[in-house]
């Protein structure tokens, strides 16, 4: 058996070369990359073209190992990067690989030298008169192309794009637009946009594929153009977007089909969509500061009996509301703009203060114009039981207000049936409903109860918000909000039921308190509601790692106890960190609020308020 032993022998010895030399090449993990030099572009777009990667520096996260072979090829990506962006004259001048002491890690320091970018001297349009002069005008304003600015090839293609899209949106699909620089002194470059409009063409015949249970003519009443009609992406686009509204479709898409070599007038489109489950069942676990743990039950179908109606029920229990709820929506509700909601449902909310007990529903008209704009009329009915906290019934300065209010001073209860009509408006034009980062978002909602209407409550209230939403220097996202509403009661107080009343504070406003801490005051410190208030935020959001992003905020606001009363010389100030953490189901949130002026006297928990700070933590944006 000698034979045999010396070819295991070898056959070892083989192996054991082999991971040598893959210990040699793959085992030193990257643990900087650094540039030095790097002023005119992104240094976080710069380190994600190149194949040299920093790994993650948690123990299970992923490891990058350096590769000379690669890292050569990345000087040559710089280049290549710098070039793209307007900058021809860079250069590498230098760069530094250090090993750590074990020989098992490695710096990358690359020192470039940026060189003088040429410039976009100026813009010309030419061959657009089809477009309409203000349209024109604003094409101009938001080409990614600014003169000043150095040639940024890619955003000279987006610019092209942007052009082009512009001709298709009023009629011209067969357009065409070409790029011609000309040059000027000192690294200066005028860029043309050159058109040739094409052939004005028309909407033609609609071709539906792919559908299954899902009639034809409900596929087609979705569209926002119909045969005959100016041709426009935009109708496109919304059609698109009003189909997957419906939740039927798995993949919805419509395009057009013209014909370049003919320029027909007439351009047929296909509309292409894939059905998806009708009948969903939805399960859902959560935890929050405010909510505690938080379990959820939801069963949809979204083909009900046909014709795209949508019925649900929905079951869910959290420390603060608990209850089952059904609805159904008749989406098409005499025109396509049109839909009909009716639900109704047995709940429960569990305040800091107050706690509600409803039984009964609402029937809402909804107009949805576009993706944009919607506005609804409801019409409500509930049964209300309400009562305030044990703090409040043991509070006897408040005493004469729970009579006032229409509460039995014994209980801390009362009960009565809301019949009130309320309108809302809402222009939305922000990019994503989850983690918006640019856009603005202006609302408003005004209800009656009682009057000419049946019930117990008689009061109106008027409520506006609005949100907007810029991206800076491309990596940080400043968000504003502001919030208002007053109530007023049309008799005494006890018009208006106690859960209307306007508390503040916690996860979601002014967060250096705790949920409904922020309010009028009983004497002996219980919040007790006010019927005006003020809030508004500000936030700073950035990126840190990876899907974990830091932000900076600054909260203000107050309630008053009157109605339509506003003094900007009383409100409460809070500000502080917080940290996001992006998830399927939208950002995870941890937010630190610190009280930058206390309120005096405030009993949180029947205790003298001692705390100055809270942490509150949730899924989903503040805002």
């Amino acid at each position: 058996m000698p034979g045999a032993r010396s070819f295991f022998s070898v056959l070892l010895l083989l192996v054991a070369l082999l991971a040598a030399g893959c210990r040699e090449q793959g085992d030193i993990t990257i643990h900087k990359l650094d540039f030095q030099g790097v002023k005119q572009v992104d240094k976080n777009a710069l380190a994600a073209a190149l194949q040299t990667k920093t790994g993650s520096r948690l123990p299970w996260g992923q490891k990058t190992y350096f590769d000379r072979r690669a890292f050569d090829a990345d000087l040559e990506r710089i280049l290549a990067f710098y070039r793209d962006r307007g900058f021809p004259d860079a250069r590498v001048s230098s760069f530094d690989i250090t090993l750590n002491d074990t020989q098992d890690q490695v710096d990358v320091v690359l020192n470039i030298s940026e060189g003088q970018p040429t410039l976009v001297a100026g813009i010309e349009l030419t061959g657009f008169d089809v477009v309409p002069p203000k349209e024109l005008r604003n094409l101009r304003d938001s080409l990614p192309l600014q003169p000043n600015k150095p040639l940024d090839r890619q955003l000279a293609v987006a610019s092209r794009e942007r052009a082009l899209n512009v001709l298709r949106d009023y009629g011209y699909p067969y357009a065409e637009v070409t790029i011609a620089q000309q040059g000027g002194e000192q690294n200066q470059i005028t860029v043309t946009f050159a058109a040739t409009p094409g052939t004005l063409a028309y909407f033609g015949p609609v071709e539906i594929v792919g559908e299954k249970s899902v009639g034809d003519n409900i596929i087609r009443r979705q569209l926002t153009y119909k045969p005959g009609d100016l041709f426009t992406r935009r109708e496109l686009r919304e059609s698109q977007r009003k189909l997957y509204r419906l939740e039927l479709f798995e993949f919805a898409n419509a395009e057009s089909k013209e014909d370049k070599a003919t320029q027909s007038p007439e351009v047929p489109t296909r509309v292409t969509v894939a059905e998806g489950k009708h009948r969903r069942l939805t399960t859902g676990l959560g935890y929050g500061s405010e909510e505690k743990a938080r379990a959820t039950l939801r069963w949809d179908h979204v083909n009900f009996f046909g014709g795209a109606r949508h019925a649900g029920f929905e079951g869910k229990w959290s420390s603060l509301d608990r209850g089952v709820r059904i609805d159904y929506t008749e989406p098409y509700f005499f025109a396509s703009h049109f839909a009909m909601n009716v639900e109704g449902r047995a709940w429960k909310a569990v305040e800091p203060v107050y706690s509600l007990d409803s039984l009964g529903g609402r029937v809402t008209l909804r107009h949805q114009a576009n993706s944009v704009n919607y506005w609804a009329v409801s019409l409500i009915n509930e049964f209300q039981r309400s009562s305030i906290s044990n703090a409040g019934l043991e509070d006897f300065s408040i005493r004469n207000n729970l009579i006032a209010l229409g509460l039995d001073p014994r209980t801390g209860q009362t009960r009565g049936t809301t019949g009130a009509i309320a309108f809302d408006i809402n222009h939305n034009t922000t990019n994503n409903i989850l983690d918006a980062n640019r856009g603005y978002v202006l609302a408003a909602h005004v209800e009656e109860a009682g009057k000419w209407l049946w019930g117990t409550y008689n009061y109106w209230e008027v409520r506006g918000e609005a949100r907007h939403y810029v991206t800076v220097a491309r990596r940080f996202v400043y968000a504003n909000r502001i919030n208002l509403g007053t109530i007023d009661a049309l008799g005494n107080a006890a018009s208006v039921p106690f859960f209307k009343r306007y508390f503040l504070g916690g996860a979601t406003s002014i967060r250096g308190w705790g949920r409904y801490e922020v309010s009028p005051l009983s004497g002996f410190g219980l919040p007790i509601g006010g019927f005006t208030m003020l809030e508004g935020s500000s936030e700073v959001r950035m990126p840190l790692a990876g899907k974990l992003g830091g932000v900076a905020f600054f909260d203000y606001g107050n309630v008053w106890a009157d109605s339509l009363k506003f003094s900007g010389g009383n409100m409460q100030f809070a500000a502080g960190p917080g940290l996001r953490y992006l998830t399927p189901v939208g950002p995870a949130r941890v937010d630190f609020g610190y009280q930058l002026n206390r309120i005096p006297n405030l009993l949180v928990n029947g205790k003298p308020e001692s705390r100055h700070w809270r942490i509150h933590f949730s899924i989903g944006q503040a805002f």
